[in-house]
């Protein structure tokens, strides 16, 4: 199959559209009215050409229109509703409609407004907008996409209130605006009169809104995007002064815990010991809410106290009995035939079959929410990546309007596709409710493993047909536990869409999350990717990078197989079929910086995998070592097992609006697939999941991160944005189980590899959470 033309690399095809018209430099903005001056963009007004996208075979949907563009033209409508407001101290503030999670995004848009302000980044405030349903499909943080979306939009407010200062300044300095220098948050004129932005910030407001047409800034005079720059949070962060949800002190808001039941989504029925539980130390109150027996106390141990005391009548949930082995049963049951290709000595058919189990989505903030809800109003504070549809469905669980509910975003430590979801938010509010009192929740991370939202478990199966050294047909089918798109795009209109009876509302979200996302890199001839969905019993959710790690680490093993049955180098067999100008550089880089090929002792291996997504393309290449002395190593409390040594990972985003946050970005996503390659899971047995917290759950720890990681940050002719936050995850996962397969000459078929080996004794279930560690000391090094 011919490669597709791209608009933005092949100059012979037809120029298509870019988010919000990236090759023009001309928008149209608003001043609005206030005390000081605020500005807004408006892109709605801009004439946006069509795509026009002309390729000789027919390509992929994601390579047209792939899931960015779709969020990006739901968010366009409402662009001119975010504003830049300058303030009389000289600083600039913006309250980001996303939310923060440890992504950095309130660096880059830090970044982006100080570029077309001329101010220093340490004048720019950005804090995280409340829920405001104004902003219609605008205030949803996922698919890599907050930077692609808000790139435009916020540049051009700053602008705007550059332009209106400078129209200011010109009066007081007594002018013209062509004239005038502004640099640093000062205006100066040729004379050596000055003015301050704050000076002007009460000058350049207006009474009401007005039009005006500004120039961004071409990216050859950027002085501040591009440029490796610390994040604006980090000094709080690692001083304790960064604030999470559970730090926040609302009035009257204490410490309150859930106890659940000992299946997944198991509903309470009773309590036998309420009064005695509620004579216990520090405990205030003890009621049952939808999804258990909620505790509140003055100490979030005393609460522990009272959860592992509860004597709890259960109803089973609906998963009860269920076990890794019955839901792969229900998984091959549901599997789409596979096309019957011919196998002779003219046609060879390579094929691989693989299963992905449950991993878990816990971040190391666990899921919390604080809730203060009156008979007449309800604020709730938490980390949410839609606030709007969260605010929604809390005033329809507690029977209030949407407006009587102020939904507050808190930034977060990590989400991985958690915090889509409310549940925690959720929670809290039916539990202060029913209390009457204003509750602050932390889930226990047992909670997080046990019932909190996972990665479902699937199949993979590849089936590639190969003709003398061509590869004519590559078919590929997921097969998979449902994954919950409820949250729909931040609002509720696709959110009860996505709620829609089986076959009609979230499967359609799936497909099309699915088309938009997946593409195969390669010149394959006939390509088919298919996707089936079952089973929506389970507590899911997109998991960083949503389906990408799986399907491309069944398609970069079935790869290598090609590779060797047409005698080629993975290496050179990747460089043969690529499809892509910036994949290829990718490619090319990793492997010699890596040093592909190079001489590697008997039981280590390299593994090399590239991945296309999100306007981005990534290559990685690692170093694994699968020998008895490194896999048996003992630690304390650890699962040890091969140790990926070496990664060498390059990355195109497109314009890195900052490459020391992209750099750590990729760092994180190389961890997450090692962790999903070697040692990440959940395993299911008589309907509940057998891990209860980080103990238990083999994330990537400090003796199996690589010893040596080196981050490169490509050099790009793209002058837009690409998708960073799941970027480094697929590509790694990939390397990793292809590195893997090499040094030990078996193709893995099941991840994580060690899953089959339970490396602990399970937590109780009742108790639902284990007592609090009162040895600490002795874990300490």
């Amino acid at each position: 199959m011919p490669p597709s033309r791209d608009p933005q690399l092949d100059p012979t095809a037809q120029p298509g559209a870019t988010p919000y018209a990236l090759d023009r430099r001309r928008f149209v903005g608003y001043v609005l009215g206030g005390a000081t001056l605020v500005a807004a963009a408006d892109l709605v007004l801009v004439d946006v050409p069509r795509a026009a996208a002309q390729v000789p075979t027919g390509p992929q949907p994601a390579e047209l229109y792939d899931l960015n563009d779709m969020l990006t033209d739901a968010a366009r409508p409402t662009a001119n509703l975010i504003t830049v407001t300058i303030n009389k101290d000289g600083t600039a503030s913006f309250a980001l409609p996303r939310a923060e999670v440890g992504q950095g995004i309130t660096t880059s848009t830090a970044m982006l407004i100080a570029e077309e302000l001329d101010l220093p980044v340490g004048k720019v405030r950005v804090s995280l907008a409340p829920a405001r349903p104004e902003l219609l499909f605008n205030q949803l943080t996922g698919g890599s996409n907050t930077t692609i979306s808000t790139y435009t939009p916020i540049r051009v407010a700053a602008a705007v209130a550059r332009a209106a200062l400078l129209d200011a300044a010109a009066i007081v300095l007594g002018d013209t605006v062509a004239n005038l220098t502004a640099k640093g948050g000062v205006v100066t004129a040729p004379g050596g009169g000055s003015v301050s932005y704050g000076e002007l910030a009460t000058r350049a407001a207006r009474s009401g809104p007005s039009t005006r047409e500004v120039q961004l800034k071409a990216q050859g005079d950027f002085a501040v995007v591009g440029r490796p720059t610390n994040r604006v949070d980090a000094l709080a962060a690692v001083t304790g002064r960064k604030d999470f949800t559970t730090d926040l002190q609302v009035p009257g808001a204490l410490p309150t815990m859930v106890c659940r039941a000992p299946t997944l989504n198991g509903t309470p029925v009773r309590v036998r010991n309420r009064r005695d539980v509620l004579r216990m130390l520090g405990v205030t109150h003890v009621v049952i809410v939808s999804t258990g027996v909620a505790v509140r106390a003055r100490t979030f141990g005393q609460c522990i106290d009272a959860v592992r005391a509860l004597d709890v009548v259960w109803k089973e949930g609906p998963v009860a009995g269920e076990s890794d082995e019955t839901i792969l049963a229900e998984l091959r049951a549901a599997q789409l035939p596979m096309p019957q290709l011919p196998d002779t000595p003219l046609s060879k058919t390579v094929s691989g079959d693989f299963t992905f189990f449950f991993r878990s989505n816990s971040a190391m903030d666990t899921n919390s929410a604080i809730a203060d809800v009156r008979a007449d109003r309800a604020t709730i504070w938490s980390g949410l990546k839609s606030p709007i549809v969260a605010q929604q469905r809390i005033a329809e669980r507690l029977g209030m309007a949407p407006d009587q509910v102020k939904v507050n975003v808190v930034t977060s430590g990590g989400s991985f596709g958690r915090r889509l979801f409310f549940d925690g938010a959720l929670e809290a509010a039916e539990i202060s409710q029913k209390m009457g009192k204003p509750v602050k929740l932390m889930w226990h991370r047992a909670d997080d493993a046990r019932v909190g939202r996972t990665h479902p478990m699937g199949t993979c199966r590849v089936q590639a047909q190969v003709v003398g050294q061509e590869v004519v047909a590559f078919n590929q089918s997921l097969t998979c536990v449902e994954t919950d798109y409820r949250h729909g795009l931040g609002e509720i209109i696709t959110s009860a869409a996505a709620d829609l009876p089986a076959g009609v509302g979230n499967l359609g979200f799936a497909e099309t999350i699915f088309a938009l996302t997946q593409e195969v890199p390669y010149d394959f001839g006939v390509v088919t990717q298919t996707l089936v969905e079952t089973d929506d019993r389970f507590n899911t959710g997109s998991m960083r990078n949503i389906y990408s790690p799986d399907v491309r680490v069944a398609s970069e093993l079935v790869v290598d197989k090609l590779a060797a049955t047409m005698g080629l180098d993975p290496y050179q067999f990747r460089r043969k079929f690529q499809r892509n100008p910036r994949l290829l550089a990718v490619l090319d880089t990793v492997a010699q910086a890596g040093e592909w090929g190079r001489a590697m002792a008997p039981g280590t291996a390299q593994g090399i995998a590239i991945h296309k997504e999100y306007k981005g393309v990534s290559a990685c290449l690692v170093e694994i070592d699968t020998r008895p002395a490194t896999t048996g190593r003992r630690i304390r409390d650890a699962v040890t097992g091969p140790r990926v040594t070496r990664v060498t990972f390059a990355i195109d985003v497109g314009l890195a609006i900052n490459p020391r946050g992209l750099e750590a970005q990729m760092q994180g996503g190389i961890n997450d697939g090692i962790a999903l390659a070697l040692t990440s899971s959940l395993h299911l047995r008589d309907g509940h999941f057998l891990e209860a917290s980080w103990d238990n759950y083999f994330y990537t720890r400090q003796w199996n991160t690589p010893p040596d990681v080196r981050v490169i940050v490509m050099p790009s002719q793209e002058t837009s944005p690409g998708g960073a936050g799941e970027a480094g995850v697929a590509a790694s996962f990939a390397a990793v189980a292809c590195a893997y397969a090499r040094a030990t000459g078996t193709m893995p078929t099941e991840f994580p590899i060690n899953h089959r080996t339970l490396s602990f004794k399970p937590k109780s279930y009742v108790p639902p959470i284990p007592q609090s560690p009162r040895n600490g000391l002795r874990h300490t090094y």
